[in-house]
């Protein structure tokens, strides 16, 4: 017996990447990280046993029972046990002398990547175990014998810790070989992956994917725990200079399939896995992972951790310290964070932004505002914790770009403010940040300079998050997107191209933004396909929908055109009816469901005119009108007043003329007219606020939002009710003023 310990089973244990737990009189426990190696193992040491007693009288033989199960251990010190193990010493003692019982998960689990032969045993009722254990033995037919290798001689080795990964596969062997695994989502493909198969080429540094991490909790609501735990690995890998990390939404792209590091690997063009799994019970937390190399299809390093959530940071961090030389890759100083939890302590903090940003990542109007529900809970349990903060400017920069780029209120109303105070609420929020070290608060910061007509420092805040962050492919989008709105669409096109090739599964949020970047450079033709396979990709993009008839209204295709603004106007009416009131929150919230109209294009930010005209032509070509239904937009005229356009409007300006702001306060601290007097039409238009600044015979301009704000021309009517003679109504409002170039 211990003749073959130490010429068989070591030698094989070695081959398989498998560990002595330890031993029980003629019988040993032994973990693997794969639970395809610990059948392959079982298999090559059954058949490496028949072989040799073959020519051994039958009262010498020493043969051996092997059971294999993936069931939750409990680690103490270098022993486990639990149920796990039992299961697996009962599958060990039904299989025959010679003979491998596994249980039903493993059988799952191996289906399609060993080539064996299986017989269903049923359901077996067995010692201690509450309910019955299904049970399937492994046939040793040809196909098992196809499987058997030489035994090589061991090489000498230390006992690496990395090997004790938490989907183990224990084998147990008593006259038996035991074994069990925890599961891990997939183990590395016996095949390598192939270089020339891959559908892009291998980056010039080491290159990695993390896949979403297994959800081993009894609860699958703990999903959003175990996406979170990855979310994070990503992030903090991300930030290494010396990786090439593929992006979140293509990782998760992967998650809940069975799939091949190899098929993995190919797909991203990527040449190391990261895998494995997340249990959480209450507070306490096991999460195991390794990386396999899927050019060799060997495993390259391997991690554990079994503690509290108040302990996840420092993993983490251990994770980033070990993973980076197991690559050979050189950690420069600044690439050394403090893990993406960094700026809270509180485990309950932490959770609760998980679960924000599991609804974030969702990206929908309804999915917004729980994010923020759960963002501001985080920072309400620990007020320092910069990541909630910064998300919480993120979920505000997001509706802020669907309301501007739809010509909308929606996405910010359901947030229970309007676009100019939710622009107001990311600077404030991004003010109280000190640590600039999280991208998500420059990508905000970007996006709201964009919108606030500041084009140059947009520019900055989104190089700045690469600098950071020089793996996230959202950075690399948030500078793309400041380039478009700049007027620089051509060096937006390089981003486009480095963002999809760090996240080649999301391909449809890229494509808008390189159709985009095509239909500003004039190029029609390019720009219609990329905006089409967004539309067939994600049909509930408007802002996507609206370019598209545009790029469409320039090819002379009218009824192409008509279709897609027929689905964007759809678009706008089904999310005005799932609103949960259409109550009006300040400024110009009045709730906007009528069709889309050319001036609606004022409120797409770009620098140029040249781009705002040639998005508005194109919608003109496809049939768009001027203006909106009359339920939903400002009236032309009001009586007694003169209605006046920009130009008008801005000859009155330089006359001296007083402006008269009726926005809400947060519209207003946004941006306004320079030198305009802010009256809310809500709170302080009264007639004597009013005539503290003008005479009742001397000239006024009253103005809010633009065509779709109602508060302009309502105060018109009451300033001509007081006796005010010359007033006069600037329907086109701040939007059309700002995109004339005039000051603000």
């Amino acid at each position: 017996l211990k003749a073959l310990r130490k010429d068989l089973f070591a030698a094989k244990a070695q081959q398989y990447n498998g560990r002595t737990i330890k031993l029980m009189g003629d019988g040993m426990l032994m973990d693997f990280a794969s639970v395809v190696d610990a059948v392959a193992f079982a298999v090559e040491i059954q058949h490496a046993l028949a072989e040799r007693n073959a020519d051994v009288p039958e009262d010498k033989r020493i043969s051996h029972r092997v059971g294999i199960n993936i069931g939750d251990i409990i680690v103490e010190g270098d022993d486990i046990y639990g149920d796990g193990v039992n299961i697996a010493a009962r599958l060990e003692s039904l299989a025959e002398p010679g003979g491998v019982c596994i249980s039903r998960p493993v059988h799952t689990q191996i289906k399609g990547k060993l080539d064996l032969t299986f017989e269903d045993l049923g359901e077996k009722d067995v010692k201690n175990i509450p309910d019955p254990v299904s049970v399937y033995r492994v046939v040793f037919d040809d196909k098992a014998a196809a499987l058997v290798t030489p035994v090589l001689q061991i090489t000498s080795t230390s006992d690496r810790p990395w090997r004790r990964v938490a989907a183990m596969a224990l084998v147990l062997c008593a006259g038996a070989i035991g074994g069990v695994l925890w599961w891990q989502p997939w183990a590395p493909d016996v095949e390598p992956a192939s270089i020339e198969k891959m559908a892009y080429p291998l980056p010039d540094k080491p290159s990695i994917a993390v896949l979403p991490l297994a959800n081993l909790s009894d609860d699958p609501e703990q999903d959003y725990f175990a996406d979170g735990i990855t979310e994070d690995l990503i992030t903090d890998l991300s930030k290494i200079s010396g990786l090439f990390v593929i992006g979140r939404n293509s990782a998760f792209a992967y998650k809940g399939k069975q799939v091949s590091a190899r098929q993995v690997a190919e797909e991203l063009g990527v040449r190391y896995i990261f895998e494995g799994s997340v249990r959480r019970v209450g507070e306490q937390v096991r999460i195991n992972v390794q990386v396999v190399d899927a050019v060799t299809g060997g495993s390259v390093w391997a991690d554990r951790f079994d503690g509290v959530t108040a302990d996840l940071f420092a993993f983490q961090d251990r994770v980033t310290r070990r993973i980076v030389p197991a690559l050979a890759v050189s950690l420069a100083g600044s690439d050394i964070g403090t893990g993406s939890g960094a700026g809270t302590k509180n485990p309950d903090a932490y959770d609760a932004f998980l679960r924000g940003w599991s609804h974030y990542r969702q990206g929908k109007l309804e999915d917004l505002a729980a994010a923020l529900d759960f963002f501001e809970q985080a920072t309400l349990i620990d007020p320092d914790f910069t990541r909630a903060l910064t998300a919480q400017a993120a979920v505000y920069s997001v509706a802020v770009e669907r309301n501007r780029l739809g010509a909308t209120t929606l996405w910010t109303q359901r947030l229970g403010m309007n676009t100019d105070a939710a622009i107001v609420e990311i600077g404030r929020i991004l003010e109280s940040v000190t640590d600039r070290s999280e991208p998500l608060a420059h990508q905000a910061a970007s996006g709201r300079l964009s919108f606030m007509g500041e084009h140059g420092a947009a520019i900055v805040e989104a190089q700045q998050a690469i600098e950071v962050d020089p793996n996230n492919p959202a950075g690399h989008k948030a500078l793309a997107s400041a380039r478009v709105f700049a007027g620089m669409p051509k060096e937006a096109l390089g981003e486009v191209k480095l963002a999809l090739r760090l996240d080649p599964h999301n391909r449809a949020e890229y494509m808008f933004w390189l159709g985009l970047a095509r239909f500003g450079l004039d190029e029609f033709s390019e720009a219609s396909g990329h905006l089409e396979e967004v539309a067939e990709a994600n049909p509930d993009d408007e802002r996507n929908l609206l370019v598209l008839a545009a790029t469409y209204g320039h090819l002379g295709r009218p009824e192409s055109a008509a279709e897609a603004m027929n689905r964007a106007n759809q678009l706008r009416l089904d999310r005005a009816k799932r609103m949960e009131t259409a109550e009006v929150q300040t400024g110009i919230d009045a709730l906007l469901v009528g069709p889309y109209a050319l001036t609606d294009v004022d409120w797409w930010p770009f620098k140029l005119k040249a781009d705002r005209e040639r998005l508005r032509d194109g919608l003109r070509l496809a049939g768009v009108p001027e203006s909106g239904g009359a339920e939903n937009v400002s009236p032309l005229s009001i009586p007694g007043a003169e209605t006046v356009d920009s130009t008008a409007a801005y000859a009155l300006y330089v006359r001296g003329v007083t402006f008269v702001d009726v926005r809400g306060k947060a519209s207003w601290s946004s941006a306004h007219i320079p030198g305009a007097v802010n009256l809310d039409l809500k709170t302080d238009f009264e007639e004597a606020a009013l005539s503290a600044e003008v005479t009742k015979d001397q000239p006024v301009v009253i103005y809010c939002a633009g065509p779709r704000c109602l508060l302009s021309s309502q105060a018109c009517a009451k300033a001509i009710e007081w006796g005010f003679e010359n007033v006069y109504y600037y329907r086109e409002g701040f939007p059309s003023w700002k995109a004339s170039g005039y000051p603000i």
